[in-house]
């Protein structure tokens, strides 16, 4: 039976063709029963039977295209070449990216130095108001700041108070006393021994407002902090030396160990054995990096020293100057980790006067590093001797550092 379409048959179909040809050729497709074979294809058409050659679109025309149906050949001519489908993938604008990466970076860092700016700002305690202090001498050249060390014993608990021996008085007085002057002739750091004999002048009291007149009473100038706290100390520093004080600066005993902690120590090199039983001090002779426990208790140290309490302000100079150093370094500066907890620990600590801004407390850091790099000079106020156990200052000396103060000059006088 022939399964064939009318008018065809096994025969018509040639060697080339059937089920089960022997024939090495492929089949070519079958051709439409109403097309007669053998006719010709017309004029730019592909003969019947084949599969027509397929055109694409290149450089504004249509040129010739091999489908592939009788190579074997994969569709596509790989990526960035120019036998595939799409247009060739333009090289990458490096020109573009690294501006743009730039303006990324900048644009981070912007937003990070204001948001550091506005955070450490709000962290200073502007508690002292130097609007109080009256009489005051004439601004001079340059900046002067008081900075000031306090035994108060605020934020430490029991365990803290006998860790780091500092007693539970009640209240808090001056542990140590410096002006920092600095102005176009380097920075000058000058320690005032709490033992130093002043004369306690007229003033306002800084809680009550009322004026109280000065008697000519001599005391220790520590003593002036204890009776009516930084502005009185400030109206007496002025009144004694005659050098107008732009800023004040104070720390007490728990943020001066928690700046050292959080600056990971701070090295220094002590040049004797050190053995104090009240402020905790064992030290042998040598460079070594001390914690804020052992920091302390080296900058308290007065007994065991044999120049007593000016032996005690050089070596709070040195470590003062020793600790912005550390801090000025770029393990520090360069690591937020440690950066901002320093910070945070420091900004804390400080109690200062309310005109004071971050670029003062900057300028004044920075000021102190240069002591210690050498570019300033540090020494105690000039003494002339002691009397009933007050240091007496030299007056014709204290008179000629400080017109050189005011008038920003190299400081030539030599202090004790």
């Amino acid at each position: 039976m022939n399964d064939w379409p009318e008018a065809w048959s096994d025969d018509n179909r040639g060697g080339r063709y059937g089920r089960g040809s022997g024939s090495a050729q492929p089949e070519s497709a079958r051709v439409m029963r109403q097309v007669r074979r053998g006719q010709p294809a017309p004029p730019g058409q592909a003969p019947y039977g084949q599969v027509p050659q397929q055109q694409r679109y290149a450089d504004g025309g249509y040129d010739d295209y091999d489908s592939g149906y009788n190579t074997g050949q994969v569709y596509g001519g790989g990526r960035g070449g120019g036998d595939g489908y799409g247009p060739e993938r333009p090289a990458p604008d490096w020109r573009r990216r690294i501006k743009w990466t730039a303006i990324t970076l900048v644009t981070v860092l912007v937003v990070t130095t204001v948001a550091t700016y506005f955070w450490a700002d709000s962290k200073l305690n502007r508690d002292v108001d130097l609007s109080k202090v009256i009489e005051r001498p004439e601004k001079g050249e340059g900046t002067n700041y008081l900075i000031v060390g306090s035994d108060s014993r605020e934020g430490l608990s029991d365990e803290d108070k006998k860790r780091l021996r500092t007693g539970s008085s009640e209240g808090k007085r001056t542990d140590s006393m410096m002006i920092l002057h600095t102005g176009d002739n380097g920075p000058t750091l000058i320690s005032l021994p709490r033992d130093s004999n002043v004369e306690i002048p007229t003033f306002k009291g800084s809680e009550s407002g009322k004026v109280y007149q000065g008697t000519g009473r001599q005391v220790k100038l520590n003593a002036a902090y204890a009776e009516d706290g930084p502005e009185l100390l400030v109206r007496t520093v002025e009144f004694n030396t005659g050098l107008h004080i732009d800023h004040y600066v104070e720390i007490g005993f728990a943020g001066f160990a928690n700046i050292v902690d959080a600056a990971g120590g701070v090295e220094i090199d002590i040049p004797q054995d050190i053995k104090d039983t009240k402020s905790g001090a064992d030290f042998k002779k040598g460079k070594q990096t001390l914690n804020g426990e052992e920091a302390l208790a080296f900058v308290r140290t007065r007994y065991a020293l044999a120049g007593s309490d000016l032996d005690r302000t050089k070596n709070q100079q040195k470590f003062l100057s020793a600790l912005a150093n550390q801090v000025a370094t770029p393990s520090t500066v360069l690591n937020p980790f440690r950066l901002y907890p320093t910070m945070g620990a420091g900004l804390d600590s400080l109690i200062v006067d309310k005109d004071m801004g971050l670029f003062d407390l900057a300028d004044m850091f920075w000021s102190m590093k240069g002591v210690s790099g050498g570019e300033g000079t540090s020494m105690n106020m000039p003494l002339a001797g002691s009397a009933g156990g007050n240091l007496l200052w030299d007056k014709d000396k204290v008179k000629q550092l400080v017109q050189q103060l005011n008038n920003d000059e190299k400081v030539t006088v030599k202090g004790d």
